[in-house]
């Protein structure tokens, strides 16, 4: 097996150079377009996961070092984000100085440590080692729900090519429209 560190550390440190490249570069039209109305946009990816690297992530280190229980998250719900309306720009600005802080935090964690359990409100017992995973899965998750948000675009004036991107289309229902 890959040890927890080679294998997550890659992912966490280059997301938030992936979501700098993709504001420098996109319009802000094409980086807020929802690719359906129930969906997230790319600037609302990455919302959630400057959100979660604010407030969930980090603690949910702390609570399992320290054996604690912890809540469960709902995006949404939280009452977090930032103040007024930044721009896709400032989001990721803050999402890499906030992960710059993770993985302070989290090159402080030994490998015993990834033992360490606490109980999730929802999933019940979990390890630091489980979380740690779905950290990196969490970015990996939403950085292509972004990027699948930004091709719909695409997909929909590549005509008689759009049927090699079926896998990649968000369908609408028949009231819908982008």
């Amino acid at each position: 097996m890959i040890p927890l560190v080679r294998l997550v550390f890659p992912v966490l440190e280059t997301t938030p150079q992936r979501w700098i490249q993709l504001v420098e570069k996109l319009t802000p039209e094409l980086f807020q377009r929802k690719p359906a109305p129930k969906e997230w946009s790319a600037s609302g990816c990455l919302r959630h996961l400057v959100d979660t690297e604010r407030s969930v992530f980090p603690a949910r280190v702390g609570y399992l070092l320290r054996g604690e229980d912890f809540p469960a998250y709902h995006p949404g719900k939280e009452g977090e984000g930032p103040a007024g309306n930044p721009t896709p720009v400032e989001l990721a600005s803050e999402f890499a100085q906030l992960r710059a802080g993770s993985l302070a935090l989290l090159s402080k964690v030994g490998e015993a440590d990834l033992n360490r359990t606490a109980r999730h409100q929802e999933l019940g017992m979990v390890t630091l080692g489980e979380m740690i995973h779905q950290w990196a899965g969490h970015d990996l998750m939403h950085t292509v729900q972004g990027e699948r948000a930004i091709l719909q675009p695409f997909i929909d004036g590549c005509g008689p090519w759009k049927r090699y991107f079926s896998d990649h289309a968000i369908p609408l229902s028949p009231l819908e429209g982008r």
